[in-house]
């Protein structure tokens, strides 16, 4: 059978694939609990009956603010299959946008999975007069748990009108409507059909080169399109998937599952860095040397034997003292990991693809559903610094003032209730404009360049794009996050959060006293060495770009402290005031 609509999957996996009992699986009270697509499609047709029964209507919306996990998936493709729109919300956002969402988006039931989440909205529902009921995954007394819904499907079973209704809908209905976070105002509210997102697995399916058996860990949010993409792709191509249960247990699950692949944002793999770094710092005599040598071999890997023999003959050697165990860290099979969300440094990619590990870039945006172009294992598809090449099915092009423009099948029908805001993000021949700036390379792949909204000009009247610059300097093992600014100075400036337990470390092997975070970022011999490593990456840069002023802060950036958007993105102009004296000081 084709499939056409999202939720084609559940039969389409049933008729393709052998029946196996970990179709997705995750973890309740330290064991992992699997379901096979029997036990799936079951509990998705209960929650149907029991949606259609409650007077759920085509069109209506329905949100999930909810961790990763098995009922996630059965909510989705029930909310799908009866014609309704699914209005996942990430489970981070702050108070104000939870209600803005809720009333902009006339939400009818909202799922949750427990009371930490419950306590997060329950006292602003009486300002969403549109709320008709609220379910759990977990137990409470506050509210019904899933069961319940359950329990009325099961009672009230009516598979002539759930058949009528999946038959009545089309690929080109809305399936789910994303509301982007953005980075100022309220946030918009992404329509996407089923046509947007099934193009956009279906055009990836032919990347992952493993079979049906093959295992996923997934942590990122299933609320982000990314993952919800990627999420589907792998029931189109039958593998298990395993929910990790939170950031904190990755390293713990990647042993336990042992996955083939992991889709995963740039901060883990430079985490996962980061820690391999300090473990060569705590190995003494030749077990040292050897580490460094091969990290250093790693930093400098080549495609395609480019750096010679004699330089394939010391990886092969270092393979097999070094690489092997960083490899049995993430599971020990060939692990695949998809990076996305935001730029890769290329100093990462190099290593982990010279230590075995394969890493495939991509790049889209909510609005794209969000594949625009991505890495893949063809001749000419990786290439460091790149992400890869335009996906098939769609088209790019760059616009005279570099920036990129997309069409195909994956862009969205539009922001939700925006007519005009959807006219200037989608002109009258269709390119959406993404703001990013790009160019494509000799060999085909895209390579993004920086963000058009974020350049600014400096005294001077010359442009620079601090994305570039940010992200070459974040390369450093001693910066976690930085802002560059210079809006009509003469120069460009930084505030800088280094990476404090990397700062830990180095303070203690150069015997440097270590109180605070606030306290050590004004020791002159820090602020030296921060200095030293500015000077490195000036060199690569224009004179217009160089970073000639800079501080340090004492806090860290997250999301609760608002520097940050739950994709892991500057918040650029919430930083600019937060910081305006600050960056005042700085061009005094």
């Amino acid at each position: 059978m084709e499939v056409t609509r999202i939720f084609d999957l559940l039969p389409y996996h049933e008729l393709k694939y052998k029946p196996k009992d970990d179709v997705i699986a995750s973890k309740e009270n330290g064991q992992w609990v699997k379901y096979s697509i029997k036990q799936y499609r079951e509990m998705v047709d209960a929650i149907s009956y029991g949606l259609l029964a409650s007077g759920i209507k085509p069109g209506d919306k329905i949100a999930q603010i909810s961790t990763n996990r098995a009922e996630w998936n059965f909510v989705d493709m029930a909310i799908l299959q009866t014609g309704a729109i699914h209005v996942p919300i990430y489970p981070t956002i702050s108070e104000s946008d939870y209600k803005y969402i809720l009333n902009h988006a006339e939400v009818s039931i909202i799922f949750v999975s427990g009371k930490e989440l419950l306590r997060k909205i329950q006292h602003i529902l009486p300002e969403v007069p549109g709320i008709k009921a609220v379910y759990s995954y977990k137990e409470q007394e506050e509210i019904q748990h899933l069961s319940a819904l359950i329990e009325l499907g099961r009672k009230d079973r009516n598979p002539d009108l759930l058949e009528k209704r999946k038959s009545a809908i089309s690929e080109e209905d809305v399936a789910t409507i994303i509301y982007t976070s953005g980075t100022t105002g309220n946030p918009k509210g992404v329509m996407l059909t089923h046509r947007n997102i099934v193009t956009n697995f279906k055009a990836v399916s032919y990347i992952p080169p493993f079979p049906e058996t093959a295992k996923i860990l997934s942590y990122l949010p299933l609320c982000h399109v990314y993952e919800r993409m990627m999420n589907y792709l792998y029931h189109y191509r039958g593998y298990s998937i395993y929910y990790a249960e939170n950031i904190g247990t990755i390293s713990e699950n990647l042993v336990d599952v042992k996955p083939e692949i992991l889709t995963t944002v740039p901060r883990l793999l430079e985490k996962i860095y980061d820690r391999l770094y300090s473990v060569g710092h705590k190995l003494t005599g030749i077990k040292r040397v050897i580490f460094f040598w091969a990290l250093h071999l790693a930093l400098r890997y080549e495609l395609k034997g480019a750096n010679g023999w004699f330089y394939e003959l010391k990886r092969k050697i270092y393979d097999r003292l070094v690489y092997v165990k960083w490899r049995e860290n993430l599971g020990g099979k060939r692990l695949l990991v998809v990076s996305g969300g935001a730029a890769l440094q290329p100093r990462l990619n190099r290593m982990f693809t010279c230590a075995g590990i394969d890493i495939l870039e991509g790049y889209g945006l909510t609005e794209t559903s969000p594949v625009i172009a991505v890495s893949d294992f063809t001749e000419h598809g990786i290439k460091f610094g790149t992400v890869g090449p335009v996906l098939r099915g769609v088209e790019v092009k760059i616009a005279d003032d570099g920036e990129i423009l997309c069409k195909g099948p994956n862009v969205m029908k539009g922001y939700y209730k925006d007519p005009e805001m959807t006219r200037e993000a989608v002109d009258n021949e269709g390119w959406f404009h993404t703001g990013d700036l790009g160019q494509i390379e000799p060999e085909g792949q895209l390579k993004i360049t920086g963000r058009k909204k974020e350049l600014f000009k400096t005294s001077f009247g010359k442009y620079v794009s601090p994305q570039l610059i940010e992200e070459t300097l974040k390369e450093s093992l001693f910066i976690d996050q930085l802002i560059v600014v210079g809006e009509n100075q003469k120069f460009a400036g930084a505030l800088i959060v280094p990476d404090f337990v990397f700062l830990k470390s180095y303070c203690a092997v150069k015997e440097i006293p270590y109180t605070s975070n606030a306290e050590v970022i004004r020791n002159p011999k820090i602020r030296k060495r921060f200095q030293t490593e500015i000077n490195h990456f000036n060199k690569m840069f224009g004179d217009t770009e160089k970073i000639k002023t800079w501080d340090l802060l004492g806090e860290e950036w997250t999301l609760e402290t608002g520097e940050i958007t739950p994709t892991l993105k500057l918040r650029r102009s919430f930083i600019l005031v937060k910081y305006k004296e600050k960056i005042q000081s700085l061009f005094q």
